[in-house]
């Protein structure tokens, strides 16, 4: 049985009997004014961080959400698109599927401004994608592409790309890892389908983004999640485990690299009211500015004395530099 087909029948188990032990976000649960989530999709929250993120959401956005779950974040994502299939749900799981369906059933009753039709839910498959090019506004996943190998993951990441706007926003939660794994580890079909043993360290993970082509790339969480010890893993070591929330966006790519932003400031204090460094960034006077790292290289290089540059809090909310 291929790792594809194990990661199968363990979401085909989860859908039919809700486990809640089966994954564990590290963000708290989007809670909105006039929102109600049913207990059941909480408890089908099968994902590692959170996707939805407000300042993504305007302007009644389209919305593909791949790997439905119980359908909490679709639930949450048609909060921001009340339209007529704003909402575009994928699965490969027809159990998983199905219970969304209900959920959404349940969803309704205990939310007056929510239809069950915001929501259209296909089977498809990550890797080739039932949606048409350059249609969507806003695409998500949350704990899923973790579980692919290298190519499958690659050619998930250019199908977003493909059905993606210009501009538009793939946001991500999966975990990653900067120990090498065993090979144990790494072919164990069950921890690959319960996105453990496919973390890749953080930095493979923005390249597999920025080649596939995305120009600019968000860093917006980054958190504790979990270990992999001896005593109950094949490995010798503790292995530490952490889950990321991103976003790629599908700028262009500028000629000198992407724009990757990892929660790095700049702060000018020197004896003018600015400092212009003549390539589009302008430094008030001890005024904090996020900037992506290709500009903290940038100014680190200009060896001023009086600019700032801290140090990566892998957390970045907008306002920056590029």
């Amino acid at each position: 049985m291929s790792y594809l087909e194990v990661t199968k029948d363990v979401y085909k188990e989860a859908a039919l009997t809700p486990d809640v032990g089966l994954c564990c976000t590290t963000t708290p649960i989007w809670q909105f004014p006039g929102l109600q989530i049913p207990t059941i999709m909480q408890e089908m929250n099968y994902g590692c961080g959170s996707t939805v993120h407000p300042r993504d959401l305007v302007n009644n956005p389209k919305i593909l959400y791949v790997g439905v779950g119980g359908g909490m974040e679709l639930l949450q994502f048609s909060y921001f698109s009340r339209q007529k299939e704003g909402v575009i749900g994928i699965d490969v799981v027809d159990e998983m599927l199905e219970a969304s369906r209900k959920n959404f059933v349940l969803a309704e009753k205990q939310n007056d401004w929510f239809k069950s039709d915001f929501v259209t839910l296909k089977k498809g498959d990550a890797l080739n994608l039932p949606v048409a090019d350059n249609s969507i506004d806003v695409a998500a996943q949350n704990c899923l592409f973790n579980i692919f190998k290298m190519e499958e993951l690659k050619k998930a990441l250019e199908e977003m790309y493909r059905v993606l706007k210009p501009n538009g926003r793939l946001v991500m939660s999966d975990p990653t890892c900067e120990q090498p794994m065993n090979d144990t580890l790494r072919e164990d079909e069950r921890l690959r389908a319960l996105c453990l043993s496919g973390s890749i360290p953080l930095e493979d993970y923005v390249k597999m983004l920025t080649d596939v082509g995305f120009g600019t790339i968000e860093i917006r969480a980054r958190r504790p999640y979990r270990i992999l010890d001896p005593k109950h893993y094949a490995t010798e070591e503790h292995i530490y485990i952490e889950s990321v929330e991103v976003c790629a966006i599908k700028d262009p790519m500028p000629e000198d690299g992407p724009c990757v932003f990892t929660g790095k400031s700049a702060i000018y204090f020197g004896g003018e009211d600015f400092f212009d460094d003549k390539k589009g960034h302008v430094l008030l006077q001890n005024q904090p500015i996020a900037i992506c790292d290709k500009t903290a290289g940038a100014l680190k290089n200009i060896n001023r004395d009086d600019i700032f540059i801290s140090e990566s809090t892998f957390h970045y909310d907008g306002g920056g530099c590029c």
